[in-house]
């Protein structure tokens, strides 16, 4: 599941970074169309606007030329006079190499080149994805070495072990991340993209504070358990298929419960990815909370392809997987979580072939405050 998360989180970076490029090609497209008025104006004609437009580029390292290349005007390059020539024709020669270049028609005779690179900012933010790899590969690890030790008393302490060692080992590109976010926030940057890959970053911070409880006992703290269950949906719904149907319905009327909220919503995480990949990224999910006289009810519904009864407790062994690259950790800890920390039941409420399956857990009442 955690893979999951991350592996989506890397898409969707990668994909945001393609909309800092595209905001600054659209800046340059901009400053040329106002370099090209500011060149063809007249001393009655207002150019004061043009003039703020060229000026206000603080950002992206612009290089203007004559059809010949020799160098008219510069912006954003920092060089010592000593040195402007070499400086300019090495940055303009790195410049032709990124993107091509905007031509403007200054007169009949008359063409100009305008080059530019990316902003320092963009340049400095490759490394943001190299860290969620970073990340991502921590997770491989892990998982292969819990895998590959030996069954033996001592494989709880390891799995336990190597889970808060991964929690140590992400909290550093993670605090690097959380750095990056400031400076976006201080250069004039969509604050959409920001806000997007704030939330991500969250969402690593909470998968990494999830692995550190594993193998100590966890902190319960009065939760709202339909509030829990909204936000994990809403997360789900804004990152998958929008032929995914999600709906909810509380018909419980409950006050706080006695939980872990982070590994409560790990669970129900783990069920809704499940239910997602049963129904091959098409269907409908339905969560129910029910209050019942002696226990609080959630049951996931998907219209998946359905488990055989056979292996309904088979399903949440650990190691047991259908996935070609599952690593059947997901439904186990959701039980370990369930069962052990939170004194309740968590199992197959029935499944049909290519109708779905229904997932249920209960919680015992005297954990309600």
């Amino acid at each position: 599941m955690a893979l999951a998360i991350v592996s989506s989180i890397l898409w969707n970076t990668l994909r945001l970074f393609d909309g800092f490029r595209a905001q600054e090609e659209l800046k340059m497209e901009i400053l040329a169309d106002a370099y090209f008025q500011f060149n063809k104006a007249t001393p009655d004609d207002d150019i004061s606007l043009l003039v703020k437009i060229i000026e206000n580029n603080k950002t992206i390292p612009m290089i203007v030329t004559d059809e010949k290349g020799k160098i008219l005007l510069d912006q954003n390059i920092e060089y010592k006079k000593s040195a402007k020539k070499k400086v300019l024709a090495k940055k303009l020669k790195e410049m032709k190499s990124l993107h091509a270049p905007i031509e403007i028609n200054v007169s009949d005779n008359n063409n100009q080149y305008i080059y530019y690179s990316n902003s320092e900012i963009l340049d400095k933010l490759r490394y943001y994805p190299l860290a969620l790899i970073l990340i991502f590969l921590i997770f491989l690890w892990v998982l292969f070495a819990v895998f590959n030790a030996s069954n033996n008393a001592d494989k709880n302490k390891l799995w336990n072990g190597m889970a808060k060692e991964t929690a140590h080992q992400i909290g550093t590109p993670l605090s690097s991340l959380l750095g990056w976010i400031e400076i976006l926030k201080s250069e004039n940057i969509n604050p959409t993209y920001v806000d997007e890959i704030q939330k991500d970053v969250d969402r690593l911070g909470v998968i990494a504070n999830r692995f550190s409880k594993i193998g100590s006992e966890p902190t319960k703290v009065a939760s709202n358990v339909s509030l829990l269950i909204q936000e994990t949906i809403d997360y789900f719904q804004s990152r998958s298929s929008k032929n995914i149907v999600f709906s909810y319905q509380a018909s419980a009327s409950l006050g706080s419960f006695h939980i872990n909220p982070e590994l409560f919503s790990w669970v129900l995480e783990n069920l809704i990815k499940n239910a997602i990949d049963a129904m091959q990224g098409r269907g409908k999910i339905h969560i129910e909370l029910r209050d019942n006289p002696l226990e609080m009810q959630i049951l996931i519904t998907d219209t998946g392809k359905g488990i055989p009864k056979n292996l309904h407790k088979t399903i949440f062994a650990p190691g047991y997987t259908t996935k070609e690259r599952g690593w059947g950790l997901g439904l186990s800890l959701s039980k370990r979580i369930i069962e052990q920390y939170h004194k309740g039941k968590i199992f197959v409420k029935q499944s049909q072939k290519d109708i779905g399956t229904t997932f249920q857990i209960n919680f015992p009442k005297k954990q309600i405050l």
